[in-house]
C-alpha cells in the first residue's frame, strides 16, 4: 500500500539523500514522494520463494537477484520492485539500478493501479528489461510481460511452469506460491492430496 506524503518539489538528489536517512521506504514518482506500507505474510512468502529460486539458479553467474530494498531508477522516478535481477550493476550508484533484466511486483488491491499502469509504462521503457512479472497474492494468478513477445501478457496458474528466458530459469507456479494461503492454493493442495490418495489406492 502507498500513501502520498506532503513532500513535493524535491529533486532526485534530495529524495535520495532523504531516503538514506529514512526508516520508511518511499517511491519518488513525477516529483512526489509516496510512503510504502508494510506487506502481508503472503506477499513476503511469494517474494522469498522467488528470490530464493532466482538466487539458486544464478549462483556463480554475472546475474544478481535483489529484494525489495533495491530501487530502480527510470529518468527521475524511483521505484522499489519486490524482486529484480540485474546483470550490469553500477557499483558507483549502490542505492539503485538502471539495468534490471527482470522486475517482479506482487499485486495487492491498493497497488494494482500503480503496478498495472504507471509502473508498467515506465518499466517497459527500460532498454535492459526483458521480463516484467505481476503476481497476485489473493488468488493464484501470475502475469508475465516479455520483450521478445512484444510485451504481450501471458497468464500462468497452479500446475504450470514459467520459463524466464533472460536468465534461463524455469520455475513452477506451485514453487512461487509455496506456503501461501489463499483459496486457490488451499483448493489446489487438497486436489493434489486427493489425487495422491487415488494413485496409492490404485496401486494397492
Amino acid at each position: 500500500m502507498r500513501s502520498i506524503s506532503q513532500k513535493k518539489g524535491l529533486s532526485p538528489e534530495d529524495y535520495l539523500r532523504g531516503e538514506r536517512k529514512s526508516s520508511i521506504k518511499h517511491e519518488f514518482i513525477n516529483g512526489e514522494v509516496y510512503a510504502m506500507a508494510g506487506a502481508s505474510a503472503n506477499h513476503e512468502r511469494i517474494c522469498q520463494n522467488l528470490t530464493r529460486r532466482f538466487g539458486n539458479q544464478l549462483e556463480g553467474s554475472p546475474y544478481e537477484p535483489f529484494g525489495s530494498d533495491m530501487k530502480v531508477r527510470i529518468n527521475n522516478n524511483f521505484y522499489y520492485p519486490d524482486v529484480l535481477v540485474d546483470c550490469h550493476f553500477d557499483e558507483s550508484e549502490p542505492y539503485y539500478t538502471q539495468t534490471p533484466v527482470i522486475i517482479v511486483d506482487v499485486v495487492s488491491p491498493s497497488t494494482r493501479k500503480m503496478d498495472e499502469k504507471t509502473k508498467l509504462i515506465d518499466y517497459l521503457s527500460l532498454p535492459s528489461l526483458q521480463e516484467y512479472v505481476l503476481i497476485e497474492q489473493d488468488v493464484a494468478d501470475l502475469t508475465v510481460y516479455r520483450k521478445n513477445d512484444d510485451w504481450r501478457s501471458t497468464h500462468y496458474f497452479l500446475g504450470e511452469k514459467i520459463y524466464f528466458d533472460s536468465i534461463d530459469c524455469t520455475v513452477s507456479v506451485e514453487e512461487i506460491y509455496q506456503r501461501v494461503r489463499n483459496d486457490d492454493v488451499v483448493a489446489y493442495i487438497r486436489e493434489q492430496e486427493a489425487l495422491l490418495q487415488l494413485s496409492k489406492a490404485s496401486q494397492s
